[in-house]
């Protein structure tokens, strides 16, 4: 019987897929079919609120919560965790046979405060305090590096998310061997680099501004970007672990098969979908990106060119930069609508004691 694709994947190359952001259900049939690993991000509560057949059982867990803390904000952290620790559990078992790199799920804190890097801090802490599988998810901004100074100094594995540019990425790489030399100390880091969702600003850019440009063109933006971090990363000789997120298409994991990486996907709509077209395993990573499209991204679309260029950002600019911003303005309106949803709960108890 013909292996399933993403097992074929994972045989014919190094590259390995992650789930996101998935339902328990999804999670066991993501596992069944290769994944080793999974991400939830600051949207996962209010996923899992939405969902036809998770909701209920969110929401009693949201009750739960809210009755445990006064704070709309701890609580939401708190029901984060909560829902995550069914996910974290699935995944144990592959950790356990190799903890240096499987059965790994993300858990990231409060997008409105991640600015802080206190608040950052003091997240983190407890995220990894639920489970040895978990490696806390901190953007790479200002305040995320300072945050993540300490942690990898306290051994934590960390997946460093939000990246859009090569220079984070590269910020990134350098802070981490700065703490292993300082410390001896070198616990498992993941770089997230966010081509997907790069690619949707940068469509809205093209659309907003009315710029003219080659679909064709615009399609490789991310993944040029995606290319040359890896490729730097294999240069400089980083030994941080390189995962595509933020897919917006079947390309965001075909592009990237080849590569010693991990790429992570949401199950419906995307890993579901290659599961049942079973393409070919072929390595697409190393394919050049011509240099008419490199030199076209790099005159019509300035935050292309911030991207892709090594001194492009400045560390004070990459929590200011265009698709960072997007992709957290995101994660802030479903933290929001949570936050919103607790307090109306909290808002009908009072009512209700009060009659």
């Amino acid at each position: 019987m013909q292996r399933g694709y993403f097992h074929r994947v994972q045989e014919q190359s190094p590259t390995i897929l992650w789930i996101n952001n998935p339902t328990r259900d999804e999670a066991d049939r993501a596992i069944a079919a290769g994944a080793r690993g999974c991400t939830c991000n600051p949207s996962y509560c209010q996923r899992m609120i939405d969902h036809p057949n998770e909701g209920p059982y969110a929401l009693a867990a949201l009750e739960q919560v809210l009755r445990e803390t006064g704070n709309d904000s701890e609580a939401e952290s708190l029901l984060q965790r909560r829902l995550a620790k069914p996910i974290i559990d699935r995944f144990r078992p592959l950790y356990d046979r190799n903890p240096r790199r499987d059965g790994f799920v993300s858990l990231q804190g409060d997008p409105i405060r991640e600015e802080d890097a206190a608040v950052i801090l003091s997240e983190a802490r407890a995220n990894r305090a639920v489970a040895p599988n978990v490696c806390v998810k901190i953007p790479v901004t200002k305040a995320g590096l300072t945050a993540m100074e300490t942690l990898l100094a306290e051994g934590t594995a960390i997946n460093a998310t939000e990246i859009m540019s090569v220079a984070q990425a590269i910020s990134l790489c350098e802070l981490y061997e700065d703490v292993a030399r300082q410390t001896g100390r070198r616990p498992v880091l993941f770089l997230s680099h966010i081509a997907g969702i790069f690619d949707d600003y940068l469509a809205k850019c093209v659309e907003r501004e009315n710029i003219g440009i080659s679909s064709d063109v615009l399609w490789q933006a991310g993944l040029a970007v995606a290319r040359k971090v890896y490729q730097v990363m294999q240069e400089r000789g980083y030994t941080a672990i390189f995962i595509g997120g933020g897919a917006r298409g079947l390309h965001h994991f075909t592009e990237m098969v080849g590569g010693n990486l991990v790429v992570t996907i949401n199950w419906e709509g995307t890993a579901d979908k290659l599961i049942e077209m079973e393409p070919p395993v072929v390595y697409r990573l190393f394919n050049p990106v011509p240099h008419r499209v490199i030199a076209e991204l790099m005159e019509k679309l300035p935050d292309f060119r911030k991207a892709y260029l090594e001194d492009g950002l400045a560390v004070g600019e990459y929590g200011d930069f265009g698709g960072v911003e997007h992709f957290r303005h995101m994660f802030v309106k479903s933290w929001k609508r949570v936050l919103d949803l607790a307090r109306e709960k909290r808002e009908r108890v009072d009512r209700a004691a009060a009659r």
